[in-house]
């Protein structure tokens, strides 16, 4: 597990990444965490952002977060795989793993509202003639069109009400001024874009790149349309969120960012896109992209370009995990106060499969925990509930739990033709079957009980913190 983020950097860390104040809500902080724990593996030679970047992360997918110093025609670092499992996600915010879920809660219950900044540092460089090309946009996948840029939070407001929105999509370049937005239609960037359009204005919006871990899965969160992520994001942070106004357009961006890439999105303006990568590890076809045009770009002297690796890639699937996760567990906990933790499986891209822990489960209960899931999410197809022994992030004792506690012709649940997302992957005309699996144990199926055969509780607890005490226990149950 990884330390807790540190309040400051080593001296080696500030001749590394700068200084530690204006770096506070940046990247920063976090990667120089990465290098002193021997988790961030610089990259020297030159590497080519046509399809070796993408590669060099894909390989390390599941290995160190990756820093490459020479990106071919560009000055610029490029940082990636950085947020890749719980662990690290975890550690960017300072606590632990299983601390996650409710951090996110309070996050949204008592979120904190930013303030202005007293530096500037994502405005040190100003590019307004051709913004885009000054950075080295990796194009990630063989049969994708162009460049992407896909570590962007991209910030937008109300056209009606003014109020902030925070969210994450696809940009993919098109020239040094253009590209295209690939938004889902009931995204909340795309209805305020199309806000925007039917008063005849295109919308301002601000493509955030490497700001603080925190900010990034704020941008996350399943919110109402009008809940501004950013507020959440401070309360992640413990501090507010630092913003300066932009140069070219009506927003206030992070000032501790790397890059700021200022624009507007014209909803009424479409462009054709071809195939691109999903969340599932496939590519999909969804028709055409929002155009944005840029007028700026703003960044720091040394800025590092993030990236996140997309398709089935574990920063990609985590960063949606997580906040999908938090929502579920909110909303199945307003049926089920026993509910304790609700996980967004690997194997389900961190959309499509979940696994629900139930204390004690009652008759019925795990059921009403499979229907309030589906009517959460509607990307998800594939429930499965937990006693509270089974640890609902381990693949392995969830399998044993459906091979050990469930009968079939009783606990399996088949929903045909149930309402999902244009990005599932099995979905005709929006339809897909979804399945429900109650792998709780039931009072009467052995005669022998269901209680698995360990040794007593309070001398496992005395082993393993003596254990701990011995090693780094990182394989401790």
């Amino acid at each position: 597990m990884l330390a807790p983020l540190p309040p400051f950097l080593s001296n080696a860390g500030r001749r590394l990444w700068g200084n530690a104040v204006e770096d506070r809500q940046s990247i920063r902080p976090f990667l120089a965490m990465l290098q002193d724990r021997g988790e961030l593996l610089r990259i020297a030679e030159p590497v080519d952002p046509l399809f070796e970047l993408s590669a060099f992360l894909s390989l390390a997918d599941r290995g160190p977060a990756l820093l490459f110093d020479q990106v071919e025609g560009s000055p610029l670092r490029v940082a990636g795989n950085l947020l890749a499992g719980r662990d690290r996600i975890a550690a960017a915010l300072g606590i632990l793993p299983g601390e996650i879920a409710a951090t996110i809660h309070r996050a949204i219950r008592e979120p904190i509202a930013p303030i202005v900044a007293n530096h500037a540092a994502v405005q040190a460089v100003v590019e307004r003639h051709r913004p885009l090309d000054a950075l080295p946009i990796p194009t990630f996948f063989e049969h994708e069109q162009r460049p992407y840029i896909t570590a962007g939070v991209i910030l937008a407001r109300d056209p009606e009400s003014g109020r902030g929105n925070a969210s994450f999509a696809r940009v993919g370049k098109l020239d040094g001024r253009t590209a295209l937005v690939g938004i889902a239609p009931n995204h909340h960037l795309a209805q305020l874009s199309r806000k925007a359009a039917a008063r005849g204005e295109p919308l301002p919006i601000a493509v955030v790149l490497g700001a603080h871990p925190a900010i990034q899965l704020a941008a996350c969160l399943y919110l109402g349309l009008g809940d501004d992520e950013l507020h959440c994001a401070g309360r992640l942070l413990g501090e507010p969120v630092e913003l300066v106004p932009a140069f070219t357009i009506d927003l206030a961006v992070p000032a501790g960012a790397e890059i700021v890439l200022e624009g507007t999105l014209d909803a009424a303006d479409p462009v054709p896109e071809g195939l691109i990568s999903e969340y599932h590890g496939m590519y999909e076809d969804y028709g055409p992209g929002i155009r944005a045009t840029f007028s700026a770009m703003t960044r720091r002297h040394d800025a590092i370009l993030q990236v996140i690796e997309p398709g089935y890639h574990r920063e990609h699937i985590y960063l949606g995990a997580l906040p999908i996760g938090a929502g579920l567990l909110h909303a199945i906990g307003a049926v089920l106060p026993n509910v304790r933790d609700v996980a967004v499986t690997e194997a389900g891209a961190g959309r499509t499969d979940i696994v629900v822990q139930i204390d004690a489960p009652r008759p019925g209960q795990a059921r009403r925990a499979i229907h309030a899931a589906f009517a959460a999410v509607s990307m998800v197809k594939r429930v499965t509930v937990v006693d509270g022994d089974i640890d609902p992030w381990d693949p392995i004792m969830v399998d044993w739990a459906r091979c050990n506690r469930m009968k079939l012709e009783r606990d399996l649940i088949l929903l045909p033709h149930s309402g999902t997302d244009r990005s599932e992957p099995m979905e005709e005309s929006g339809l897909v079957t979804k399945i429900g699996m109650d792998a709780t144990a039931k009072p009467g199926d052995r005669a022998e009980g269901v209680a698995r055969a360990l040794p007593p509780a309070a001398v496992l607890e005395r082993a393993r913190a003596k254990l701990r005490a011995l090693t780094a226990g990182a394989w401790l149950a």
